[in-house]
């Protein structure tokens, strides 16, 4: 049996992923969200709001069961925010507490504990931790979004180092899928031009159809994480944002 845990599986691209991963005969998938979105008889659903850093730390073990028959273990930390689309300095502190607790430092948790619970399988395991092209430029009003990213990315390559030093077989890579037709597209055609100077550009995505379906983006993904040895970058782009 493959088994996935993918965050923010309750819609989006996350749901996308693990409806396309349920698409195979041999797979499991448990879904970590605040809420259940999916019934199938080989998803598990584990109730859990990745902004409360107490609740994650109480219930991460939760996340990682042993599974002595698995074939593969794959870990995609897909759920993100993109926060208040505001200037730095015209925001509140909280606002940064927020964002960059679920876009890196629950990540990096489940990844470390995932990392650790499965480190005497050898069974193939795989990190794929979904960023952003934000990740490598600037946008204005997107400060936190796109820092949080940025650093997601570079602790994905330095635990692929150390993975590789280590000789685990561990597959760990951080992935920008584009520009994808979910909420956060939705967020950010709502967001006024004085704090997003790119308001205009991404409007303009959506009406011309230039949005990927969230279901386009997650089959690709399946595909290629289901193809043995996988690409050797750690940090890949579909698309650029």
């Amino acid at each position: 049996m493959h088994y996935y845990i993918i965050t923010g599986a309750s819609r989006g691209l996350g749901k996308a992923l693990a409806e396309a991963v349920l698409s195979y005969p041999d797979t499991n998938v448990l879904g970590v969200s605040r809420h259940a979105t999916i019934e199938h008889n080989r998803y598990q659903h584990q109730p859990l709001d990745l902004s409360d850093m107490e609740a994650l730390q109480n219930n991460i073990t939760k996340i990682f069961p042993a599974w002595p028959d698995a074939d593969s273990i794959t870990l995609i930390n897909n759920a993100g925010v993109l926060g208040e689309i505001a200037y730095v300095g015209e925001q509140t502190n909280e606002h940064y507490n927020f964002v960059f607790d679920v876009n890196l430092v629950a990540p990096s948790m489940l990844m470390n504990t995932f990392l650790s619970a499965y480190s005497s399988l050898k069974a193939p395991r795989t990190v794929l931790n979904i960023s952003s092209g934000a990740a490598q430029r600037p946008v204005d009003g997107w400060g936190a979004y796109c820092a949080s990213k940025a650093a997601l990315e570079m602790l994905s390559q330095v635990a692929q180092k150390e993975q590789d030093l280590r000789g685990s077989g561990v597959r760990i890579h951080a992935l920008a899928p584009g520009v994808v037709d979910t909420g956060m597209q939705e967020q950010i055609r709502q967001a006024n031009g004085k704090q997003f100077s790119e308001a205009e550009r991404f409007e303009a995505l959506h009406k011309d159809g230039k949005l990927i379906k969230s279901e386009e983006v997650a089959q690709r993904i399946v595909t290629w994480l289901l193809k043995p040895g996988g690409e050797s970058e750690v940090v890949l782009r579909i698309g650029s944002v």
